[in-house]
């Protein structure tokens, strides 16, 4: 198994797997956790395959997703990738410029969008409020 993040030595590597439809996010061997865990947040899936040596982690796009959204979710977090420091390539198949322009706008202008919406956690019942007396 290659890894481009190793290859091109970068933190991430996003380009569109050879022969699929896929796009992938190769993080470099020992990649730290804060890496890993943020391209969760930002929308992508992580994958693992254990082997009887390494174990090979990367992200890919979610596939229910379509052509364009796949792109639009990988060039939106790039932005937020260079800002906490990674060192990022995106082949130009890739890269939705606009998706680009509008995750740096965002990030700048402090509304963020989230790349997956997660229902909030449950709320811890309340007590009922006494009621009211009215004179």
């Amino acid at each position: 198994m290659g890894n481009r993040a190793d290859e091109y030595g970068t933190d991430v590597e996003i380009y569109r797997k050879a022969l699929t439809t896929t796009i992938h996010a190769d993080t470099a061997t020992c990649a730290p956790d804060k890496l890993l865990d943020l391209l969760d947040r930002l929308g992508l899936e992580r994958q693992e395959v254990r082997t009887a040596g390494p174990v090979y982690i990367w992200h890919e796009v979610p596939e229910h997703l379509d052509a364009d959204e796949q792109k639009r979710l990988a060039s939106r977090a790039i932005p937020a990738l260079l800002m906490t420091g990674y060192k990022v390539n995106c082949t130009p198949e890739v890269f939705d410029p606009n998706a680009y322009e509008q995750a740096v706008h965002e990030i700048c202008s402090g509304h963020p969008r989230p790349a997956t919406q997660h229902p909030a956690p449950a709320a811890a019942p309340e007590r009922p409020a006494p009621p009211r007396r009215t004179p």
